[in-house]
């Protein structure tokens, strides 16, 4: 009995499970596979597989899906991916990216890829393969569709643009552009902007890593001839973040007459500069925010100049809300380490900054001179609520600099003096001079719209030595450089900005003081926000009703309404002032598309 009731509860439990056996077989056999993959190996142009490429997967919207390396075989795979179609990029250092579009995959198929990278020109090439069985789109089950009613496709006619014409905008995207006209007095010893009339700048993304924008400045100088600068920056962003930016930069202005008669096209100067610029980022320990980069810039007038100027900046960041700031510069101001910025509508107006930006050019003995500052800078900020401190101590030294002549002709010899741009003056080359400073700021915000500041600092000024009946006097240029020396001046400015709710508008206005017989040049700094002003400023941008999408600005620019900083000279009954802050008036409207 024991053995024939082992006996018969085995045959019973096989009988009983074969059915199941059977019905799991045939679900595995007869289940399509609702995914597939794509494969893909990658080598050098010798045939070498190259192990730690990266491997970008997207749709067909070209957004980032997947990414990956290959192994040490050179391989990938991408599995489990629903019935589309992709696009793969392929990229390793020192070679150039692969990019394969329109990447279809089936249900249950498998798209195997070969890569081939090379310096010059990488290729991907699709290898056909058989589809595996039971893959859902089989050519059986394709006809059994096409010979379906209910599955058969329908030919209609669709109001849709031509594929070139959604080929060109699937490459470009991101696209802005503002368009700027205005007038009044200009004003380049601020460092701002230096506008000829009409500005425009026009920004977009190529195949969604690189950004490109071009902008231009273009109007009539004081000569009455045409005057135009243009400047194109490219960027490509990788895997990491923001990549690289180049700029280029190319300027020809008259300037006004030397001489004051005869045809202005023999006694007006043309001035042209050309700069090509370089920017990078880098992060180092996830603390240290490093900025680096330098420009060539060759500038003709009077004969040719060239010259590098490299800057640098390292950021370490204290906590979460603090930062130490140190950086370097040699040359011009770095114009690129100052409008710096990945926020697309702060690089509209960013380029336009720098484009105005120009190189402080004066005349020294008949020859053309480039102001030049070598600075070293280190600042400190830190963000408590709603309140902001800023610290720096820096130490710069400037040669050929360059201030505004405003009174009678024939103070100086001719050959110390250049046209001013604007016809206010003679620009004047005041010689060298070397000084050290500091500055202390805190910003307070009341609520979200108004925003009051305070800035006070020390740093050496420049005072012409006095005759002894009070009045300095001077014969030649090198009489008066040689009569400049330094004075130590304290400095305060205070500030305040608000926004209106209901129009809009915003407004700043500015007061800075300081020693009034004294020359006071601005310390741009290269580690914050500029503190220091001069004078009265006042500041008013209002937008107006968008038209079509398009929006309009208008804005105002009031620069040192009280006229001071000017220091007066006299030299054989001959009266005139010096001046790096003259007084400017300045308004606009901007169209940003």
């Amino acid at each position: 009995m024991p053995k024939f009731a082992i006996k018969f509860g085995l045959i019973a439990g096989m009988v009983g499970l074969t059915p199941a056996m059977h019905a799991a077989d045939a679900d595995a056999f007869f289940a399509p596979a609702l995914s597939g993959q794509i494969l893909g190996e990658v080598r050098n142009a010798t045939g070498v597989v190259q192990m730690g490429a990266v491997v970008s997967l997207y749709n067909r919207y070209d957004e980032l899906l997947r990414r990956g390396l290959s192994n040490q075989d050179g391989k990938f795979v991408f599995d489990s991916l629903a019935p589309d179609v992709y696009s793969i990029r392929v990229s390793l250092a020192s070679f150039v990216p692969a990019l394969r579009r329109n990447i279809s995959v089936l249900a249950g198929s498998e798209s195997l890829l070969k890569i081939q990278l090379a310096s010059a020109l990488s290729t991907i090439e699709m290898v056909p393969i058989n589809s595996p069985e039971g893959a859902m789109m089989s050519d059986s089950w394709k006809w059994v569709l096409k010979t379906s009613h209910a599955t058969r496709p329908v030919l209609r006619l669709l109001p849709q643009t031509s594929s070139s014409r959604t080929s060109m905008a699937s490459v470009f995207s991101d696209t802005s552009a503002l368009v700027k006209v205005s007038a009044g007095d200009g004003d380049p010893f601020s460092g701002t902007s230096q506008d000829l009339g009409t500005a425009f700048v026009l920004a977009t993304s190529v195949n969604g890593t690189s950004k490109i924008r071009v902008s231009g400045n273009v109007g009539y100088a004081a000569s009455g001839l045409p005057s135009a600068g243009f400047r194109t920056t490219y960027r490509r962003d990788d895997q990491t973040g923001e990549g690289p930016q180049l700029a280029l930069t190319v300027r020809q202005i008259y300037l006004p007459s030397l001489m004051g008669s005869g045809p202005l096209e023999s006694n007006t100067p043309a001035l042209r500069t050309a700069s090509l610029s370089s920017y990078d980022k880098m992060e180092v320990l996830d603390v240290i925010h490093l900025e680096y980069g330098a420009s060539l810039e060759s500038i003709s007038l009077f004969g040719r100049i060239n010259h590098v100027n490299p800057f640098a900046r390292a950021t370490y960041d204290l906590d979460d809300h603090s930062a130490v700031r140190l950086a370097v510069s040699a040359g011009s101001q770095p114009v690129e380490l100052l409008t710096g910025s990945s926020d697309q509508n702060q690089n509209l107006s960013g380029d336009l900054a720098a484009l105005g930006q120009m190189q402080r050019i004066s005349r020294r003995d008949n020859q053309a001179a480039v102001e030049r500052n070598k600075a070293i800078e280190a600042g400190y900020q830190a963000v408590e609520g709603s309140r902001t401190y800023r610290a720096s101590v820096y130490a710069e030294e400037v040669s050929n600099a360059a201030f505004l002549m405003s009174g009678d002709s024939g103070l100086v010899d001719p050959g110390d003096l250049l046209p001013d741009l604007y016809l206010r003056g003679t620009v004047f080359n005041i010689g060298d001079y070397r000084r050290m400073g500091f500055s202390a700021s805190v910003t307070q915000k009341l609520g979200d719209r108004v925003e009051v500041s305070a800035a006070a600092g020390r740093t050496d000024a420049l005072q012409l030595q006095p005759t002894p009946d009070g009045i300095t006097a001077t014969a030649t240029g090198d009489d008066l450089r040689s009569g400049v020396r330094n004075a130590p001046r304290p400095w305060v400015t205070v500030q305040a900005d608000a926004a209106v709710l209901v129009t809009g508008t915003h407004l700043a206005t500015s007061y800075g003081w300081t020693d009034p017989n004294v020359l006071m040049p601005i310390h741009v700094s290269l580690t914050g926000k500029t503190d220091q002003k001069v004078g009265w400023n006042v500041y008013a941008r209002q937008p107006l009703p968008s038209i079509g999408g398009m929006h309009m600005e208008m804005t105002v620019d009031l620069r040192n309404l009280l006229a001071q900083g000017y220091v007066g000279i006299q030299s054989n009954g001959r009266c005139a002032v010096l001046t790096n802050a003259p007084r400017a008036v300045r308004g606009g409207v901007s169209f940003i598309f």
